[in-house]
């Protein structure tokens, strides 16, 4: 659910244009709609999920939000992703690059299925990366400032490397890599890239993946140092808008982990987008 206006005393992206990976639904739906809340003069939500995207989309209303259907692991749909948008609204200020996809199935590195690896790779570290590359030039060819974040996990940096979600947690610590070439490599463009890494969360992509609201409960809170606080996407869209925003204008090649200070386990695993 989106924050009420009353709630919202400043409007923290005031006049920017910025593009929601996996907008959809879960983590990027929310964030979509805080950005909205927030004040940019567009939003883009790029997915899969058509329906759900153009639902979305229609409900934040009008001109300052369109839809445009994306597979990132395609890099000319994410080229054509930011084209659509900087040739719409004249600029890109703002990408949050936050689809992904989950392990199928729980495998060691004796028995990895790179059919699967590779599919999940294509999403998660393919994709991110075409959307770094693509949002990144044109912000240089406009002379933008811009912010770029992405979604990582905490299993990339609470994870012990007993997990069994192998491709999962390798793709995830390519992401912390991405973000932190990235943003020694365009910081001398004035453009900060960072990532947000939450801990368990049940969105609809979780659930896809077998992980509820009960499970995550039951799995992760015994573990979980901060009680009396379920994780919702609307943690992680707060943390999103803060590296965003000019609230983190010195803020860069960091990874923002909202896990409630989670111990993990070897056997832990987290799940989001």
């Amino acid at each position: 659910m989106a924050h009420s206006e009353s709630a919202l005393p400043l409007r923290k992206l005031q006049g920017k244009v910025a593009i929601v990976t996996g907008g959809a639904s879960g983590i990027g739906e929310a964030t979509a709609r805080l950005f909205a809340d927030h004040g940019v003069r567009a939003v883009v939500i790029a997915d899969v999920q058509d329906n759900k995207g153009q639902i979305v989309a229609e409900s934040i209303g009008g001109e300052r939000c369109s839809y445009v259907h994306c597979d990132s692991s395609d890099e000319k749909q994410v080229k054509a992703m930011v084209d659509f948008t900087v040739e719409k609204y004249d600029q890109l200020d703002i990408m949050f690059s936050n689809a992904g996809v989950p392990s199928k199935s729980e495998q060691t590195i004796l028995d990895l299925n790179f059919s699967q690896f590779d599919t999940l790779f294509g999403v998660n570290v393919h994709g991110m990366a075409a959307c770094v590359k693509h949002a990144a030039r044109a912000m240089v060819e406009k002379g933008v400032k811009g912010t770029i974040v992405c979604t990582a996990s905490a299993a990339a940096t609470n994870c012990r490397g007993g997990t069994n979600m192998t491709d999962y947690v390798m793709s995830k610590h390519a992401i912390l890599g991405l973000v932190r070439a990235a943003s020694q490599q365009l910081g001398v463009h004035g453009i900060r890239v960072n990532c947000v890494s939450p801990s368990a969360i049940a969105t609809p992509m979780a659930a896809q993946a077998g992980l509820t609201s009960e499970g995550v409960r039951t799995a992760f809170g015994p573990f979980t140092p901060l009680k009396g606080t379920t994780l919702t996407v609307n943690h992680i869209a707060d943390a999103v808008l803060f590296l965003a925003s000019n609230n983190s204008a010195f803020v860069t090649g960091h990874d923002l982990v909202v896990d409630g200070g989670l111990i993990s386990l070897p056997h832990l695993m987290t799940t989001e987008n």
